[in-house]
């Protein structure tokens, strides 16, 4: 119990954004992680998810070397959401009862010394730590296309990507395109791309296009809500290729132009120059009617409740993929059967930018 006591005013003596940004980054998906607790590749994919990036704070850095974590805690987010401004003080409170049920439900101590946290002898294997390092120094290296691929292989290895396709995909369409300049395109974090909006982290985009795979099928239509950069529009288009038709929707009219000209500097300029793929501005909670119904359906921000016009937009057959909620978000998967009824299951929790009128996003929501 000292540790516990040493801990907490140092963890909250950090500002409650860096706790929430670190904790967003260095955590993978939380209902996959506790549902497969012993599974060798949900272990994996959090170490992956940890060590992506290597400017942790120091005095956090034994928060994410549990190895079993608390069954009921239901806290740990992934998204686009950069959480600085939407997290605030609430935060801290979340993190404190995590650190308090992770030692009331036995997670391994650790203990301190006089600067830094370390984990018990018990604690996870670590010897894969090192990844951070040896990331920076290849994504700081090599050609733009080298580092690209080296991001997919990454996420590969620790088990995010799991599809050949989707491997392929984000290895064509380099993600530095659709970034603004002077950011590390290949971290695997969501990044500001102004107007309030972002684009989400590669994991995220690997994740739903894996859960879209088999309504993505050449000749098939996707449609991409909150198309941002037009990235995620991009793979949709190379998944469905010339045949198909992928759509990306846009409310802030800047977003869409420069989305255009991001799309036409990438491995999709020939669909967008042929017809197949386009941005459109408009209000992404009505959809896109014009080239409905949609076998795939990607909403790129958290709506408090599944749009009825996306519903109705959906194939019988089709699949949409959705962050809905506001404080606590599940990303659900949408499933229409043929004769029309409707599934839903949560896949994990998340934390988006919510899904508003472009009026709100410009005030800050």
């Amino acid at each position: 119990m000292p540790g516990l006591l040493l801990l907490m005013p140092i963890s909250l003596s950090l500002p409650a954004g860096v706790i929430a940004y670190g904790y967003r980054n260095y955590s993978p998906p939380l209902k996959r992680l506790l549902a497969h607790n012993n599974n060798d590749t949900a272990l994996l994919r959090y170490l992956y998810l940890r060590s992506s990036c290597n400017n942790i704070p120091s005095q956090l850095t034994s928060l994410f070397f549990f190895k079993f974590f608390p069954t009921n805690l239901n806290c740990l987010l992934a998204g686009n959401s950069l959480f600085f401004r939407m997290e605030g003080n609430l935060f801290q409170v979340g993190w404190t009862c995590y650190v308090l049920l992770a030692f009331i439900s036995g997670t391994n101590y650790f203990h301190s010394s006089a600067t830094q946290f370390f984990p018990s002898p018990g604690a996870l294997d670590l010897q894969s730590q090192p990844i951070a390092i040896s990331n920076v120094e290849r994504f700081c290296s090599g050609s733009s296309i080298n580092k690209n691929k080296a991001m997919v292989e990454h996420l590969q290895h620790y088990g995010v990507i799991s599809s050949k396709k989707v491997s392929e995909v984000m290895e064509t369409i380099d993600r530095a395109l659709f970034v603004p300049d002077g950011t590390p395109a290949y971290v695997d974090s969501p990044m500001a791309i102004g107007y309030n909006a972002t684009i989400s982290a590669p994991h995220m985009h690997a994740t739903c296009l894996q859960l879209l795979e088999e309504n993505l099928k050449p000749g098939m239509h996707a449609l991409d809500v909150g198309s941002g950069t037009g990235y995620l529009t991009a793979c949709l288009a190379l998944m469905v290729g010339p045949q198909g038709r992928a759509v990306g929707v846009e409310h802030i009219p800047e977003l869409a132009n420069s989305s255009l000209k991001n799309i036409e500097k990438s491995a999709a300029a020939p669909l967008l120059k042929e017809g197949s793929l386009s941005i459109h501005v408009g209000d992404g909670r009505q959809g896109w009617p014009e080239f409905a119904p949609y076998d795939a359906i990607h909403v790129g921000a958290a709506a408090p409740e599944i749009p009825q016009p996306l519903l109705d937009q959906l194939k019988p057959g089709g699949r949409m993929v959705i962050p809905v909620g506001n404080i606590f978000q599940d990303l659900k998967v949408v499933d229409k059967k043929e004769d029309g009824s409707i599934s839903v299951r949560s896949e994990t929790s998340v934390r988006y930018v919510p899904l508003t009128s472009r009026d709100a996003q410009l005030r800050g929501y």
